[in-house]
């Protein structure tokens, strides 16, 4: 997610004696190929992809919040894809663990083959259960270190390109963010009070934004008595209870989001890497706009695109449901919460939302977050048909 190169030679005088050397121009990026991308709720983006001689296409999520590429541990088991035991602590929202790596591998993505990966191995069954289809890998920093990458979110394109000199589109603005094996953007946070702080630039979370607890705490950004309401997410670790609010600002390099839906994150872990980091954007802030990441340039271009204005979900019903086995289950309902008051009992199982009877979590989570009227749900449970109604609430 990044910027442009300057057109010039680039030339350095050494005064020392009367030598002079000239260092070579930045050569012009080229082009190697496009292909598409689906996403998914929260903005998460998935890309097909080949690994070594297997013939079976993976899913794996495109994450600059990722800092390497890893795979599946049943996708591992299932393919006999040999790993081994290292004294590498993966730390992601959660949870804290040594893993296993697969050395040496080969991803094929459409028109260009990567080599000599080395993808740690972890366990993607909460991810594979969010989303309804299986999760094989997340592709992160091993990928975007060595190309410049367009994503396109108004054609759900990819395209990649060799390091060096490119041209930005004239409008927009360029990031400069400070970079790890990640990218961290300042951001102007407008709440309680004004505040600039760092946040991980993280293409890989579904979500708008998110901050940990010792951050809001020690900054005293947000209203005393602001509102927040207890729900589930997903993190390395499986699981995760989060409080949800709305922070009134949020402002990327020059473009402002008002009311933007917040996640407070108790980090037990420190994944966030506070006090240097106080959070994260996620993607379904950053799908507002076409990005380029220029990691070799350490650069970000965002241009806003045809989402810049739509509407955040702010749609609360308390219950949280997963995809397993072939069936939608409910999975937790929320104390007060909409789904509680509609009788919604974990184990439900849902058989269709609205007129919608897919049995497409993603389509059934799109469906309720419509906030302007009641939602019918159908159910089985203990062998019996039921059928409730929901009505979701609006966290603003």
């Amino acid at each position: 997610m990044k910027h442009f190169v300057c057109n010039l030679f680039l030339s350095v005088f050494i005064t020392t004696g009367f030598s002079q050397e000239l260092l070579k121009p930045i050569p012009a990026a080229k082009y190697i190929t496009s292909f598409s991308f689906k996403q998914y709720s929260g903005g998460v983006m998935i890309v097909q992809a080949q690994l070594n001689n297997i013939k079976d296409t993976f899913n794996f999520i495109l994450d600059t919040g990722s800092g390497g590429i890893s795979l599946d541990s049943s996708t591992c088991a299932d393919y006999q894809i040999a790993s081994r035991q290292s004294d590498t602590t993966i730390t992601g929202m959660g949870a804290a663990r040594r893993v296993r790596f697969a050395y040496n591998q080969q991803l094929h993505l459409k028109g260009l083959t990567i080599s000599r990966l080395n993808f740690h191995i972890n366990n993607y069954d909460v991810l594979s259960s969010v989303y309804g289809e299986k999760i094989n890998g997340v592709i992160g920093y091993s990928f975007f270190s060595r190309y410049i990458v367009k994503l396109n979110f108004d054609s759900l394109k990819i395209e990649v390109y060799t390091p060096g000199e490119i041209q930005y589109p004239k409008d927009g603005t360029i990031l400069r963010p400070a970079f790890t094996t990640l990218p961290i953007q300042n951001v102007h946070i407008k709440d309680k009070r004004k505040i600039d702080f760092n946040f991980y630039f993280d293409t890989g979370a579904g979500l708008c934004f998110l901050m940990s607890e010792a951050f809001a705490n020690d900054s005293s950004v947000l209203l005393k008595r602001k509102k927040t309401i207890v729900t589930q997410a997903e993190g390395m670790g499986g699981k995760l209870k989060m409080k949800l609010t709305v922070v009134k600002m949020v402002q990327i390099g020059r473009y402002r989001f008002r009311n933007v839906p917040t996640f407070i994150f108790q980090d037990d872990y420190n994944v966030t890497s506070y006090p240097f980091v106080g959070g994260l954007l996620g993607n379904d802030l950053l799908r507002r706009f076409n990005i380029i990441i220029n990691y070799p340039q350490r650069e970000i271009h965002i241009l806003p695109n045809s989402h810049i204005f739509e509407p955040f979900d702010y749609a609360y019903t308390g219950i949280a449901m997963y995809y397993v086995d072939g069936s939608i289950i409910i999975d937790d309902v929320a104390v007060g919460s909409p789904g509680e008051k509609a009788g919604l009992k974990p184990d439900d199982i849902v058989l269709g939302v609205g007129n919608n009877f897919s049995n497409n979590i993603m389509q059934y989570k799109t469906i309720l977050q419509d906030v302007t009227g009641k939602i019918k749900i159908l159910i089985r449970r203990n062998g019996e048909l039921m059928q409730l109604v929901i009505k979701p609430i609006s966290i603003l």
